[in-house]
Parts: structure tokens; sequence; C-alpha cells
């Protein structure tokens, strides 16, 4: 007992005991009552149950749906407090089920598995797309896109965002990342690999063995069925440390399917069942450009969707249309259920739970029956014109004289005169957006791409042509012409005498009637010159000069270059609308913008012709070969004198005897048209030369001529549910010192369809309301490239030389290649280069030769127009690719308006703001 006296046994004893009844205590727990405290927790096992809000859907100006959403059954999967084993079997047993059942589930997994072969997807997909632009399956992405550059003359001064951007502008969205100048799938492979903890260059085969071991799946697991189970574990992994957020495996599943999974309940811990909302468009392909499409959330955008908005790795996004630029509106909040359930899957309790919210409704200014209309018109449009048929209307048929079979792609632009709202935005082709509504397949997403990437106005049914596609609009500007005269003091009344053609240096520039029969208008005014599209007119009206008596015209004010484009500008054109689309805005001609575009076209014809031009010296030296293209194309501005350049080349690394040549060909094709020029001016003012805009910006420009002057932000969104109809901004006026300029000029338009020699006389006269419109024919230079330049020249080559044999062509193609990668690194390049180095005809005339059969590129159609002309409710841009004739698109034009007219009638009583209160 003395032991125990002393406080500090005291204590050690007490600690003693309480250790031996925790040893004791765990011991019954853990032995004696093991197997009745596992039924315990298995019995009460907890889950998250995850509910998709629906997102908001989207109607047109009248209440009808465009995007809405339907109920659907989702499996759920997530990993809980299980071991790699459970869920493994798990994983098997549901795998199961699906595929007994015919169901489609999620394949995010990137390591492909065939014929015992293991390939990353990643690869996969980028080299298909290398294939599919014709350059080799090894090529870097700068390699590939210093291609791009060159292939679509985008200035080498340029930095890589700004290059992006002009693609962007073009309709070219390379895989590239410009910021690591990497290919976007392989910067997803590093991902994928570093979430698993191994090195980027492990092969497919290893990373495969090596994950496949990190999920602890047995190796007497057949590969084929091993990669199934880590389909499932993946979708798990990518939801990281939140291990009770549930992966959504399989949308839209059968009735049959739910019901076995719930009756298997005890078997497939983890899994669920929940009720959710998958996109729907009713209306198919209709409006499919300003709706857009949803997908997944790829890696590259998983930083901003899912680590700063709180997005899950599964959820599906807008990425195109309003779909992406309203995602934020449409986007409702989550709900979430904490529950608890036993063994068998059975709710016990729910603990705690956030009901799903909608997203907001989103009303659109397009009106859905005109949409259509217009998408009928252009579709019907084309074919005619492509099969040089009859084009059937209520109003008047129009038989097209020649069959156009390029003449595939088109838009269609309707606005509100008075508010710049968008009532259609139609293109050719289109899409169907419904094949996004869960994940688009490789099958269907490669037959929305370009058959021929190489041809740079091929159908691309998923490019918004309204927006994007920036061209010249022909004498279509030559409204905007007329207003910057008018404003310099042009009387409209006064006539001037159409010469024929205007020589400036040794290059006439002239009227359509003087090239097509040797013709004149005779002497016109201003509304006349409008109504027969005199070119000789506005050349005399753009400069201030009378060129036929050769003496200035009587201006109270200056008008140059910068004074038309100045008004191009106010009127839009060149512009960003204010649409909620993406949209290109190439700006408006000026110096700058031509010498830049001389250079890179001088860079390009350098790089293309290196080899007959430089010393094998340079040719194998990149930087040295470099260094003197720069050199060279730095003298574009300075356009020394011809002997000077021969002095300066002499040091350039160019073959003696080819210096005269090369000097030649920068001084009089590139030097001396780099500046500004008269004849720049000429073409300017009729729509032609460094003119680029898009169906878009020309109705909008349209609807500022018929608002009075008044230019309106372009937007889609007329209402939003909560917020009712959105208030608009107050429009820009044009600076104008007399509006009734404006008059002046739709007085001209008017004549263009009810003038005795107006070109749309004959095409509109049934319609049975009065139209101001303006049609222009807009050229485009060069050939239809074929998808593969090596198979052409084979095909081809006897006719381009018959001397030549495919074999050694074959063989100087695979030196150039070899020899000098950073010049020919595609076999199109390399080919053509080959056939100039062993023909004995000279560089042009195998150059010539060689294009020979190809079909060149039409003009391309337009025609603009303000219905009814007295009080405009309507402007129209119709645009047709490679359509050849202005009059080829008016038959388009005409007919939407009449169908204009007949609905405006049906909803001239609407109230939206009643409808979605």
């Amino acid at each position: 007992m003395k032991w125990i006296k002393p406080r500090d046994n005291q204590i050690m004893l007490l600690a003693a005991l309480l250790m031996a009844a925790l040893v004791l205590r765990l011991f019954v727990l853990t032995v004696l009552q093991h197997e009745e405290w596992t039924a315990a927790a298995d019995d009460n096992d907890l889950r998250s149950v995850y509910t998709v809000a629906p997102r908001g859907e989207i109607y047109d100006r009248y209440g009808r749906l465009l995007a809405g959403n339907l109920p659907s059954f989702t499996v759920q999967f997530s990993r809980g407090n299980m071991r790699d084993d459970e869920l493994n079997a798990v994983a098997a047993s549901l795998i199961e089920i699906l595929e007994k059942n015919g169901e489609t589930y999620i394949d995010n997994f990137p390591i492909v598995y065939e014929n015992g072969n293991f390939e990353y997807r990643y690869r996969i997909e980028t080299e298909e797309w290398l294939l599919s632009q014709g350059m080799p399956a090894d090529f870097s992405a700068e390699q590939a896109f210093d291609e791009i550059r060159r292939r679509n003359n985008i200035g080498e001064d340029l930095d890589p965002y700004e290059a992006q951007l002009d693609m962007q502008k073009l309709g070219v969205t390379p895989p590239i990342s410009v910021v690591q100048m990497n290919y976007t799938k392989d910067m997803d492979k590093t991902a994928f690999l570093q979430r698993y903890g191994l090195e980027t260059n492990i092969s497919a085969r290893d990373a495969f063995y090596a994950i496949r071991d990190y999920f602890e799946i047995d190796r007497s697991v057949p590969t084929a069925t091993a990669r199934k189970l880590l389909v499932l574990r993946n979708e798990l992994k990518l939801l990281g440390y939140r291990q009770y957020v549930p992966a959504s495996i399989a949308t839209n599943v059968s009735d049959g399917t739910v019901m076995q999974i719930e009756e298997m309940g005890n078997k497939l811990r983890g899994v669920s069942i929940v009720t959710e909302t998958i996109r729907y468009y009713p209306n198919g392909a209709a409006a499919s450009h300003v709706l857009g499409y949803m997908g997944k959330i790829s890696e590259s955008l998983k930083e901003r969707y899912v680590d700063e908005l709180g997005y899950r790795p599964t959820d599906m996004i807008g990425l195109d249309g309003v779909e992406k630029s309203l995602e934020s509106t449409l986007k409702g909040k989550d709900g979430i259920k904490e529950v608890q359930v036993n063994s068998r899957g059975e709710l016990k309790k729910v603990i705690s739970e956030q009901v799903a919210e909608k997203g907001k409704d989103v009303y659109l200014t397009i009106d859905l029956s005109l949409q259509q209309a217009c998408e009928d018109i252009l579709a019907k449009g084309l074919d005619r014109l492509q099969k040089g048929e009859t084009f059937e209307s209520e109003w008047g048929d129009y038989k097209y004289r020649e069959a156009q079979p390029n003449a595939n792609v088109g838009s269609i632009v309707v606005l509100d005169v008075k508010t710049a709202e968008p009532l259609a935005i139609a293109n050719a082709p289109n899409f169907d957006p419904n094949l996004f509504a869960t994940g688009i397949g490789n099958e269907d997403w490669n037959a929305l791409q370009s058959q021929n990437p190489r041809d740079l106005l091929a159908p691309l049914p998923l490019y918004n042509v309204a927006t994007r596609t920036a061209v010249q609009p022909g004498s279509t500007f030559k409204p905007i012409t007329a207003i910057a005269a008018l404003e310099s003091g042009l009387n409209p009344n006064m006539r001037l005498y159409d010469g024929g053609f205007v020589t400036v240096g040794n290059r006439p520039y002239k009227c359509l009637l003087y090239s097509t029969n040797g013709g004149s208008h005779g002497s016109v005014n201003l509304y006349e010159a409008l109504e027969v599209s005199c070119n000789y007119y506005f050349f005399d009206i753009a400069t201030g000069m009378d060129f036929y008596r050769n003496k200035p015209l009587s201006y109270r004010g200056a008008i140059d270059i910068d004074k038309i484009t100045s008004y191009a500008e106010q009127f839009g054109l060149g512009q960003y609308t204010g649409i909620e689309l993406s949209e290109t805005a190439a700006g408006v001609p000026n110096a700058a913008k031509k010498m830049e575009m001389t250079k890179s076209l001088l860079k390009r014809h350098l790089y293309d012709n290196a080899e007959e031009y430089f010393t094998r010296e340079f040719l194998n030296d990149a930087a040295l070969l470099g260094g003197s293209i720069e050199e060279i194309v730095s003298w574009t501005e300075e356009n020394p004198k011809r002997s000077e350049i021969i002095t300066r080349m002499r040091n350039m690394g160019i073959e003696e005897d080819r210096i005269s040549r090369v000097a030649d060909t920068c001084k009089s094709t590139y030097f001396n048209f780099a500046q500004w020029t008269t004849g720049d001016e000429l073409n300017i003012s009729i729509g032609q030369g460094e003119n680029a805009y898009t169906p878009l910006q020309m109705a909008n420009y349209i609807a500022t001529v018929g608002n009075g002057g008044i230019r309106n932000k372009v937007s889609l969104v007329r209402a939003v549910e909560g917020e009712g109809i959105l208030e608009k901004e107050a429009g820009v006026k044009v600076q104008l010192s007399n509006d009734a300029f404006l008059d002046d000029v739709i007085e001209g338009m008017k004549r263009v369809v009810k003038g005795s020699h107006g070109s749309l006389r004959s095409q509109f006269a049934g319609l049975p309301v009065s139209v101001a419109a303006k049609t222009g024919t807009a050229q485009k230079s060069g050939y239809i490239q074929p998808p593969d330049e090596v198979e052409y020249i084979k095909e081809h080559l006897s006719g381009i030389d018959a001397s030549l044999s495919w074999e050694s062509v074959e063989t100087e193609m695979n030196r150039l290649m070899e020899q000098l990668p950073d010049i020919y690194a595609s076999k199109n390049k390399a080919v053509r280069r080959a056939v100039v180095n062993l023909s004995s005809y000279s560089s042009a005339t195998v150059e010539e030769r060689m294009d020979a059969f190809k079909d060149s590129y039409r003009p391309f159609s337009w025609v603009v127009a303000l219905a009814p002309a007295e009080d405009p409710h309507i402007a129209v841009a119709v645009l047709v690719f490679q359509g050849n004739s202005s009059l080829n698109a008016a038959p388009m034009a005409k007919e939407l308006i009449a169908r204009y007219m007949e609905l405006d009638k049906q909803y001239s009583d609407y109230d939206l703001g009643t409808a979605i209160n």
C-alpha cells in the first residue's frame, strides 16, 4: 500500500487501468464483435446524390421553343469509402448490365487497345488532323502553325497570339495552344499522365499497366475487360479528392436498365439512378449557328469551369453560340442530397438536401418562322443554282442561266431596321445541335469538318458564315462612297460621262459594261449610277476627278480614301456589331494593312522559290536564309531603285545569275505596289481591294442607312426570365451634315429595283412591296486546291510536262523534304517545287501549267436590301460563295422579303412583355 500513496504512482496506476480497459474494448470490437459492427457499418453507408439543374430554355421572340430540356435517367457512380477491389467488382457488374442492355456509357479513357496494340487516343486525333490538312503526321505544333500561317498569308511579323486571331477570322482553328506552342491533345495527355504520377514520355502500353496496377486490377483480368474497368475508375479519378461526388457514367438509359440497377442495389454500392435533363433542340438544325452547341469540359477549360466556377468535371457546357455566351445565365444551380443507405442500397435517412434550381429562360430576337423560311430559301436557292435549274416562287420564277456547282455555301441575315435586332441568321451548310447534347461521337464530329481543308471556301457546317466570314462586298459598298462624296459637296443631279475605263500606270480600271461589250453608260447622275452600278462614275466621285474631261470636280471639301473608309467605319463595316456570338472584325482598308500584307506575300514568295533563288550555303542554314529574306522584305517601305536592289542582293546569298530577275520581281510586283496608290482608291470605292466585311456587318450598315443614320448595337437577347425585356442601348448617329444624303442613296437603291435599267427590275417585278436594294459581285482570285496536291500532280503530270516521269518527280520531292525540311515541310509544297526543278519550261510557265487542271474560284454574289422602301422594317443581306453573279443571289432576297411581309402580319399584336410575366 505504501507504493500507491505517492501521487505519481496513483496517476501511473490509473493510466494503466484505462489502457487495459481500452485494449479490452478494442479486442471486443475488433475480434469478438467484428462481424456485428461490420454489418452495422455496411448498413450505414453515406451517399451524395447530385442532381444537375436543368438549363434555362431558349425561346424565339414570340415564345416558341428553340432549346429545351428532356427528362432522362442518368447512371451515377461514386467511390465513397470502398476499397479498390470493391470498386472494381461494382464497376464490372455495372458495365455488364449496361452492355447487356445496349446502353452507351462514357469512355474518356485515352489509351486505346486494339489488336494487341496500345496507343494514346490523343496522338491518333492529332495525326488525323495533320493528315486531313495535308501535313506530315510527325509535324510539331510549331511547324503546323507556321504552315497554316503561310497558307493563309498571315504576316510572319505577327506574334502567335495575333496570328491566331487572324486565323480565327478566316475560320481556321488549329488544335494548337499558342501559349505553350503545343498541340492541345498533347497538353491533355500530359494532364492525364500527371494525374497518375507518370512521366509524360511513358509509352501507352506502360502507362496502361501502371494505371491498372494503381487501381489494383488483378492481372488475371483480360486486357480488354481491364480497360473497361479503367474507363469507370478514370471517371472517378477525375473527381479528385471529392470521393462522395458521383460521376455520370451513362445518360438517357432505358427503363429496363433502371429497374435492373435498382433491383441489384445491394451489389452495386455507389451506383445510383438520378433523373436529369438533356438538351433538346426541337427544330433540329434551325438557328443552329445562333444557338450553338453543348460539349464536355476539356482539360484546357477545367481550370476555369471546375476549379474557379465549381462545375463538375463531367458537366456539359455551352461551347458555341448563345449556349456559350449566355452560359452563366442558362446554367442553373445543381442540387445535392446527402443520404444514408443500408447495405442493400435502400434509403434509410435523408441527412440534408439542396434542391436544384433551374437556369433562367432566355428570349431571343429571332423569329423562328422567318428563320426557318430563310434556311429553306437558302438551301433551295443553292440547290437550284448548283444545277442551273429554276427557282420556283409564288412571286415569279427565276431560271438560273448557268450552273454554278461550287456555289455550296451561303448566308442570309435579316435585321429589324429600327433596333438592329436579328430576326434571322441563316447559313448553309448548318448542323443539328442535338448531336452534341450528350457528347458527340468521332464519326459525327468528322462529318462536320471540311472535306477539303485546302479549299479556302469549302463548306464548314459548324462555321457561322454570317458573323465570321469577311469578304469583299463589291458594288454593295457604293452607297458608302456616295455618302462620302455627298458630304464633300457632290451634287447628286450632276451628270458625269462614263468613259469606259480609267488607266492608272499600265493598268485599266474598267466599268462592267465596258468589260462586257466595250459599251458605256453615257452621262449619269448619282441615282442612275447606283441604278446601273456604273464603276466609272464612282471612280470620279471617290477621287474628286472627272476622268473623262480630265478636270477636278467642284467639291466644297476634299475627298480621299480615308474619308470614304471613315464613313465605312461609322456605318459599322469592319467593326464588331456587339452580337452575342463569335464574330470577325477585320477593320477597314488602310495603308499600314496593305504594307503588311505586301511584306507577307513577298516573304512567302521568297521562301517558296528559295531553292531557285538562293545559294546552297543559305539553303542549308535556316537561320542564314531567314535573315536574308527578312532583310529583303524590310526594303519594302523604302522601295529602293532597281540598281540599288541589285547591289544589295549581292550580299543576300542569291545566285549571281538570278539577282536581276529576283530584283525585278521584288521591285515590280511588290515594292511598287506596297504603298497606297490611285488604283487602291478606285478599287476600294467600288467595294473591291482591301474591303472585307461579314454579312452581319453588311446588314447592319444597310439598316443604318434605313434608320436615318443611327447605328444600333446588334443584340440577340430580347428578354431574360426575371429581368423582363432588356433595355436597348442608344444608337450612335453617323456624322452627316444633311440627313437628306441618305434619302439620295435610298432613291438610287430604289431605282435598282424599279428603274428602267435596274439590275433587279425583272427579278423583283412580281414582289408586292417596294424595295430599295443594291447588288454586288466581288471577285475571288486563285484556284480551288485539290485535297491532295501530290495525287493531283501525279494524275495530270503528262499534261503538265510529258517529258517528266512520276518516279523522277517523287525522288526530287523526297530530296527536297529531306535536305530542306524548313522550307519544304509538306509534300503538297515539295511536289510543285520538284516539278519546277525538273521541267524544261520556265518557272512561271510550269506553275501556270500545274494549275491548268484546277477550277478557278468564282466571284461572291451579294444582295442587300431595305423593305418596304418608304418606311423600312427590315434590312437584308444575302451572300453566296462562288455565285458568279449578284443576280444569282437575288431570287433568295426577293423570296425572303415576301415571306417576311406575310409573317409580320401574323404576329403584329404579340406582346412579349405580357407573355413572360
